[in-house]
C-alpha cells in the first residue's frame, strides 16, 4: 500500500509553504541540523518539507512558528492554513481577491499571484482588454491605478507603480520566463489614457518583443467565435514536477485554478494562438497604432485621463 507521502501530489501551495518556512528559518540564523533535531526528525525529513517533496505537517509548522518567534496572528493563520491544504490540488484564491491576506484557519489560503508568475517556466497570458501589468508603461499603469480607485493618496498610487515596476524585473530573470501574451485588436484602439501616454504604452509594447522570450499577438476583430469569450486569463506553465496554474481575471482580483482543470485553459490558449496573426502581422497593427496616435495632439486643456 503506498505511503501518504508517495501519495502526495506536488503542488504549488506546498511550494509557497516550504520556501516561507525556509525564509524564516535562514531569517532567524538556524540551520537545517538544528531545527530537524529540535523536531525530532531527520536532517533529509526537513529539507524534503522546504523543498515541497513531502508536505509539511501541521503540527511542525506550529511547534516551528513558536521557534522563529513568529506570534502575529494572521501571519501565523495563513501558514498554519497553507499546511493544512498543501495537497490539494484544485481551485483557489490568490491575493487581491480579498483584503485579508488569509480568510480564515478553517478556509484556503491565498498565495500571492506574483509569486506564482514568477515561478513559471512561461506565462501565457489572453488579455481582451488591456495589457497585462507585466507589459505595463509606467504612466499607463499609473493611470488604471488611479481609475480604479480614483480616492487613493498619491504616494499610495507611487507605492503601487513603483511595485508593478519591480515586479516587471522577472522578465529579465536569468534563465528568462518566456512570455507569450494575446492581445485583442480592439484593445488597440481602447483609450484608456491620453493620446501621449497610449502612445508611450504601444512604444513600450513593442520594445518588449525585443526580447527574445516575449511575443505579443493580435487576435483580430474578425476572427470568429473563440476560446476567450469567458475572459482574459493568465496561464502559468510551471516546472516539472509542478502542475500547470491558470490565473482568472475578476472584478475583485483574481482566482486560480490549478493541474487537471488548468489544462482546459492550456488547450484553450493553444486555440487562441492559432487563431491570431503571426509576430510580425501583430507587430505590424500595433505599430499602426503607434502612427496614428502620433498624428494626435493633446486636448486644449493639456489634460490626458482614463476614458469613462
Amino acid at each position: 500500500m503506498p505511503t501518504k507521502r508517495e501519495q502526495f501530489m506536488y503542488s504549488v501551495r506546498a511550494r509557497y509553504l516550504g520556501e516561507r518556512m525556509r525564509g524564516l528559518r535562514e531569517e532567524r540564523g538556524q540551520t537545517l541540523k538544528y531545527i530537524a533535531a529540535y523536531l525530532g526528525v531527520e536532517f533529509s525529513t526537513l529539507a524534503r518539507y522546504e523543498r515541497a517533496e513531502w508536505p509539511f505537517r501541521v503540527d511542525h509548522v506550529i511547534a516551528l512558528l513558536d521557534v522563529y518567534g513568529v506570534f502575529e496572528e494572521r501571519q501565523r493563520e495563513e501558514l498554519v492554513a497553507l499546511a493544512r491544504n498543501a495537497w490539494r490540488v484544485c481551485a483557489w484564491e490568490v491575493a487581491g481577491v480579498k483584503d485579508a491576506v488569509t480568510a480564515g484557519a478553517n478556509e484556503q489560503p491565498i498565495i500571492d499571484q506574483w509569486w506564482i508568475q514568477s515561478k513559471a517556466e512561461e506565462l501565457c497570458v489572453y488579455a481582451p482588454v488591456l495589457p497585462p501589468p507585466l507589459l505595463q508603461a509606467r504612466d499607463y499603469a499609473e493611470t488604471l491605478i488611479r481609475f480604479r480607485d480614483p480616492q487613493m493618496p498619491m504616494m499610495k498610487v507611487e507605492a503601487k507603480v513603483r511595485e508593478l515596476i519591480d515586479r516587471q524585473q522577472v522578465l529579465d530573470d536569468r534563465p528568462p520566463i518566456r512570455l507569450t501574451v494575446i492581445l485583442e485588436e480592439a484593445a488597440l484602439s481602447r483609450r484608456a489614457a491620453g493620446p501621449a501616454v497610449t502612445l508611450a504604452q504601444w512604444e513600450h509594447l513593442v520594445r518588449a518583443v525585443e526580447r527574445p522570450h516575449v511575443n505579443v499577438l493580435v487576435l483580430p476583430t474578425n476572427a470568429t467565435l473563440h476560446h476567450g469569450i469567458d475572459g482574459g486569463f493568465t496561464l502559468c506553465r510551471m516546472h516539472p514536477p509542478y502542475p500547470p496554474v491558470a490565473l482568472l481575471d475578476q472584478l475583485t482580483g483574481r482566482a486560480a485554478i490549478e493541474a487537471d482543470a488548468a489544462e482546459q485553459y492550456s488547450v484553450a490558449f493553444d486555440k487562441l494562438k492559432e487563431a491570431a496573426l503571426n509576430p510580425t502581422h501583430s507587430i505590424g497593427l500595433i505599430q499602426q497604432e503607434i502612427n496614428d496616435l502620433g498624428t494626435q495632439r493633446p486636448t486644449s486643456t493639456g489634460r490626458e485621463g482614463v476614458a469613462a
